[in-house]
C-alpha cells in the first residue's frame, strides 16, 4: 500500500539542519535553499551533511519557506522519513484499512484524544464491540545497525510521560498500546534506546509488564510515497549491565 507524497519530490544534498525547524540544501541543479525541517527530535543518524535527502518544493504566497524536507539517505543504509508528522498519517491510514491486524477489530477511530489518567492527548482513541483502545504512536528512525533501531533518539520526558499514563490506564483495567510506526526501511526490528535515555527504557519495560501492548510496524520510505510493510519485533530484554 502506496501513500503517496502530494508532489514528487526533488532530490539535492543536506549542508546542514539548524535552529530545529530549519535545514539548508542543494538542489540537484545546484540551487541552495533553506526548507523547513519538520522534526524536533534530535534526528541522530538522519541530518549528517552531506546525506542525501529529498525536499517537497511548494512555494506559494504568505509561506516563508519554499519547501519541506521529507526523506534522508542515512548511514547505516537505508531511507528514513524524517517528517514526523506522517507517521500518523501512515498509522491512520493502516487503521482504517485494517492493516495493522492486531488492532482490526476496532471499528471507530478517533484522533488526538484526551483520557481521564493525567490529561495528555494520545494520537487515537480506538473502539469496538470489545471496548476501547488508546493508542500513542511513536516514529522511530534511529538506525544503529544490524537492522537495529532504537527510540527515542534523545531523551524524551514527553515520552516517559506517555508510557506512565498509558501504564496506569492500563492497570485500571483499560486497554492501551505503544506502536512504533518505523520510519527506516533499514529497521528490522526495535528496542528502546536504553543508552541514550535509559529511564525510558525502563518505563517501557513496566509498561509491556502491566499490559501495555507494545507493536512496532514497519515503513519503507521511497521517493515516491510511503509503503506501509508488516509487524516488526520488538526487543525488551535487559541491556547488559541492567538491574
Amino acid at each position: 500500500m502506496l501513500i503517496p507524497f502530494d508532489r514528487p519530490l526533488v532530490p539535492g544534498i543536506l549542508l546542514r539542519r539548524y535552529k530545529r525547524f530549519l535545514a539548508d540544501v542543494q538542489l540537484h541543479d545546484g540551487q541552495e535553499l533553506t526548507v523547513h525541517c519538520p522534526n524536533t527530535g534530535s534526528m541522530k543518524n538522519c541530518a549528517e551533511a552531506g546525506s542525501r535527502v529529498w525536499v517537497d518544493l511548494n512555494p506559494r504566497p504568505g509561506r516563508k519557506l519554499p519547501g519541506t524536507w521529507e526523506l534522508v539517505e542515512t548511514t547505516p543504509g537505508g531511507l528514513a522519513c524524517i517528517h514526523s508528522a506522517r507517521a500518523n498519517a501512515v498509522v491512520a491510514t493502516g487503521l482504517a484499512q485494517g492493516r495493522i491486524t492486531p488492532l482490526a477489530a476496532f471499528t471507530e477511530i478517533r484522533r488526538e484524544v484526551c483520557v481521564e489518567v493525567g490529561g495528555s492527548r494520545f494520537d487515537f482513541l480506538l473502539a469496538g464491540a470489545d471496548g476501547d483502545c488508546v493508542v500513542e504512536v511513536k516514529s522511530v528512525t534511529l538506525a544503529l545497525g544490524g537492522g537495529i533501531g532504537a527510540f527515542p533518539d534523545a531523551v524524551s520526558l514527553r515520552g516517559q510521560k506517555h508510557l506512565r499514563e498509558l501504564t496506569a490506564l492500563a492497570r485500571a483495567g483499560r486497554r492501551s498500546c505503544l506502536l512504533f510506526c518505523v520510519m527506516h526501511g533499514g529497521i528490522t526490528r526495535v528496542r528502546p534506546a536504553d543508552e541514550i535515555d535509559p529511564v525510558y527504557g525502563m518505563l517501557l519495560r513496566e509498561a509491556s509488564a502491566a499490559g501495555v501492548s507494545v507493536l512496532a510496524w514497519g515503513v519503507e520510505p521511497t521517493p515516491q510515497g510511503l509503503v506501509l510493510a508488516g509487524q516488526l519485533p520488538v526487543e525488551l530484554d535487559q541491556p547488559a549491565g541492567g538491574s
